[in-house]
């Protein structure tokens, strides 16, 4: 069990700095922060989703 949560928080870290290294390529302006450390919740949302791909793109 210790090991899933390690790679979980791995994935949901990597996934943080993906999308604010990418976040200049999104139609965000603001909230980085906060958009990307509710990237898991807010896949769920089509526009977020596409725009979340856009960042993880470069």
């Amino acid at each position: 069990m210790e090991l899933v949560g390690i790679i979980l928080g791995a994935i949901y870290i990597t996934g943080i700095w993906k999308f604010l290294s990418g976040f200049k390529r999104t139609n965000f302006t603001q909230n980085k922060i906060i958009l990307g450390l509710l990237w898991p919740v807010l896949l769920v949302n089509r526009s977020y989703r596409q725009n979340f791909t856009k960042a993880l793109k470069g």
